[in-house]
């Protein structure tokens, strides 16, 4: 069984399509990577695929092994600063060289199976069915701290199918229960509180409810502003007693991350979320080198869910 040796299993939900829920597991992946964790995601979104493309590798393909496939790997564990000092490794400066510390990452998901990048995925709820159970059975993971399975929106097939298989196969101790994703819109919320029943009918713990796209940080100016507003996912979690983890702006920079690979630059004297954004000086036109990980750090987005998850750490393995 491929979950044995996964300590924390946990599932990344959204009552609409269009809320971001791919763009904040990518960021808890990471920031849970940075934190030292060893990291798996598991995109089971069938028919829209995007985890390959936030982590900038959907030309992998996956490798296969004996009784299933081993997953494509974003990178591999670097040890801490502290510990890369030793090595003796300088800067033209004559600076040690000391790579930002953090855990492994792997990801899977269809898109890695896919013949061609835009051929549309049309099966049936019982293809679907099978390929959420084949995925959760025959990925070979190895050791990991934490494994997110990015879904798709609503509560169908694969959700039931997900549900079942864990309850099953998975330790209560395996199982740390959802995130839920919603943004400021009351449309949005009035889904999201749906998500929250099923979670409650299936059994699945709520870790917490993130509001994504609560403002848009300018790439121009020093302004985030509250374009959809902001509070209705906090309001939203109070009332159905659960834990609120954060509000997440829109950030041009995190989007130019992920599709030029370009590290995060602000103007002068921005600040999100109460923290100054320090301009790292990264202009166009420089060579850009380092892993993703690494520039996330620069994003402003990091210090929010840095934050997020140290509270659901906490949460989970309290």
């Amino acid at each position: 069984m491929s979950l044995n040796d996964i300590k924390h299993i946990a599932l990344v939900l959204s009552g609409k399509g269009g809320v971001g829920k791919s763009s904040v597991t990518t960021q808890l992946a990471l920031t849970l990577s940075l934190q030292g964790y060893s990291v798996g995601v598991l995109d089971v979104d069938l028919t829209g695929p995007s985890i390959p493309r936030f982590f900038g590798i959907e030309n992998a393909k996956v490798r296969q092994a004996p009784g299933g496939w081993i997953p494509v790997p974003v990178h591999d564990a670097q040890k801490p600063r502290d510990e890369q000092s030793a090595n003796g490794h300088t800067t033209g400066d004559g600076e040690a060289s000391q790579p930002i510390g953090h855990g492994s990452l792997h990801c899977m998901s269809l898109g890695f199976l896919l013949a061609n990048r835009g051929d549309a995925v049309v099966w049936r709820g019982p293809k679907k069915t099978a390929m959420v159970r084949q995925f959760l059975s025959d990925v070979h993971w190895g050791s990991l701290d934490y494994l997110l399975i990015d879904t798709p929106p609503g509560t169908s097939d694969e959700h039931i199918s997900l549900v079942e298989t864990l309850l099953k196969e998975a330790t209560p101790e395996q199982q740390a229960g959802a995130v839920i994703v919603t943004t400021p819109q009351a449309i949005s919320i009035s889904d999201v509180k749906k998500e929250i029943n099923f979670c409650r009918k299936t059994g699945v713990k709520i870790l917490g409810v993130v509001e994504n796209m609560a403002g848009f940080v300018c790439p121009n100016c020093s302004e985030c502003t509250n374009v959809f507003s902001k509070g209705g996912g906090e309001v939203m979690a109070k009332e159905f007693e659960v834990p609120f983890l954060g509000s997440v702006p829109i950030d041009p920079m995190f989007i130019r991350l992920i599709e030029e690979g370009k590290r995060p630059v602000y103007p002068e004297g921005t600040v999100i979320d109460g923290q100054t954004m320090e301009t790292n000086g990264h202009a166009d036109g420089v060579e850009d080198v380092g892993l993703l990980v690494e520039k996330y750090t620069s994003c402003s987005l990091y210090p929010i869910f840095d934050g997020m998850v140290k509270q659901l750490v906490g949460a989970i393995e309290t």
